[in-house]
Formats: structure tokens, sequence, C-alpha cells
């Protein structure tokens, strides 16, 4: 693995363990039995770096995303697949990383609100237009709204005040969201094959 990779995987893996603020460049240096002038070389500063890792991870999860959408074999199926994913992002990641990034790394955290209004808006919006076309969710659902709520519905989870970390598992808590979602615009059919989706995964 060339040497930029490295510094870019060991950041995330401190970033999601501890949150963002707390880690140093010397802390990042020290893990990697490397000297900070080598992570100078390849990023000018903690804020390059954190930007870096931010848009590894959004670039993962849209080819994750585009992929699921592109395989499932419905809108509900889609968002079972979105489940996992989530499972896979959010395992282990500490709820501060979100705070750390808007109050002390804005460029960073403008680079996710941006995937967060823009790219997942709209594929909530295209899995509820979906859904509705497969008759597996409410057909009087005003798409802008519920879309819109979903999305502030994630965010929410990242809130310590509501769920402290001490007593709740972040991708515990994304995946409950999207599956109290899913029951809310379903219609009956699709109330029907969720139950079925929960019942191969708790199989497996």
């Amino acid at each position: 693995m060339e040497m930029k990779e490295r510094i870019q995987q060991k950041a995330n893996d401190l970033f999601r363990r501890y949150g963002v603020k707390s880690i140093t460049m010397d802390e990042i240096a020290a893990q990697l039995g490397a000297s900070k002038k080598t992570l100078y070389q390849y990023f000018s500063d903690k804020d390059e770096l954190v930007g870096a890792v931010v848009q590894e991870t959004i670039d993962f999860s849209r080819k994750t995303c585009d992929d699921n959408r592109e395989n499932s074999k419905d809108a509900i199926n889609e968002l079972f697949q979105a489940m996992d994913l989530v499972q896979q992002i959010f395992s282990g990641m500490n709820p501060a990383m979100m705070y750390d990034l808007e109050r002390f790394h804005p460029q960073a955290y403008r680079i996710f609100l941006d995937h967060k209004n823009k790219y997942l808006f709209d594929v909530i919006k295209a899995n509820l237009k979906r859904g509705i076309a497969e008759e597996l969710y409410r057909p009087e659902i005003n798409i802008d709204i519920i879309a819109k709520f979903r999305l502030e519905a994630m965010m929410i989870a990242f809130n310590q005040d509501v769920y402290p970390a001490s007593k709740f598992n972040l991708a515990d808590l994304q995946t409950a969201i999207i599956e109290h979602f899913l029951f809310g615009v379903a219609s009956l059919k699709g109330y029907k094959l969720i139950l079925k989706y929960q019942q191969e995964r708790n199989k497996s």
C-alpha cells in the first residue's frame, strides 16, 4: 500500500474511534511509525487530511449505494441493502466525529453537507418514487417533505444530547431509523414485504 493510502487509512481509523479533534498529526505519525514530516509530504495540514478521509468515505458510500440501487429487487430491498451499508460505515464510529467536523473542519463538513443535501436527497426521492410506482409505498406521500424528513432523521443519531454514545450504538441507531422510516411510508403490500425481508435477514 502506498504511504498516502496508509496515512489516510490510519487517520480514518483513529478519527472514527476517537473523533477528529483529539487526534493530532503527531498521533497519526506515531501510529504509523513514521515522522510527522512524512505526513506533510502528502498532506499540507490536518484540514487537508480530514477532507481526504471524508471524501474517500463519501466515494465508497456512493459507489456502494449506486450498485445497490442497480441490483436491488425493489424499493424496499434497496433500503435493506442500505442498512447493510450503514452497518459497514457507522460500525465503531464515534458520533463526536460529526460535531468535530462541523466545529473544527468546516471545509470537510461542507463536503459532507453537499453529499447529504444533493446526492442523498436525490437518492431518497428516487427510492420514494420507485416504491410508489411498485405500490410498496403509500401513493399520497409528499415526496419532498418525506425525503427531507428522512435526511434530518439520519442526523439526529449524531446528537449526543438525544442519543449519548455511552448508551446507543450509532450503526444500530441508523438501522432502526431506516426501519422506522420504511414502516412509515409502506403500503399494506409493502408492510408485508418488509416483514418478509426482516425474517430473511434474521435467518441469515
